[in-house]
């Protein structure tokens, strides 16, 4: 049951916003519904739909997306690495970690 099901609502669309006016669900006549999730900065950070898709982001200090992940399988990282991190991605890169063990 949506939330317009539930609160027997008869004007569509239907729609609810945060503090800062940004909408964070809606729902159409024929069901179908949306939801977000916004960050501090007023970036969208995740969306979800009644057809069951659904997107993840993360986005830096500019606003820029650093971090996109979605039901469909996409996945894209430009977080910034750390040291640990460089350094797998060194060793595996080169052949040198295999089944999470280092060869000598």
């Amino acid at each position: 049951m949506t939330i317009a099901q539930q609160l027997n609502i008869k004007e569509f669309p239907f729609e609810i916003k945060d503090a800062n006016g940004k909408r964070i669900y809606c729902e159409s006549l024929t069901g179908f519904w949306l939801k977000r999730e916004y960050d501090a900065d007023g970036n969208c950070i995740y969306y979800e739909d009644s057809n069951g898709f659904w997107r993840k982001r993360e986005y830096d200090a500019d606003g820029n997306p650093i971090y996109h992940e979605d039901s469909d399988g996409v996945l894209v990282d430009n977080r910034p690495k750390t040291d640990v991190q460089k350094a797998i991605e060194l060793l595996t890169k080169e052949g040198l970690l295999v089944n999470g063990q280092i060869l000598k």
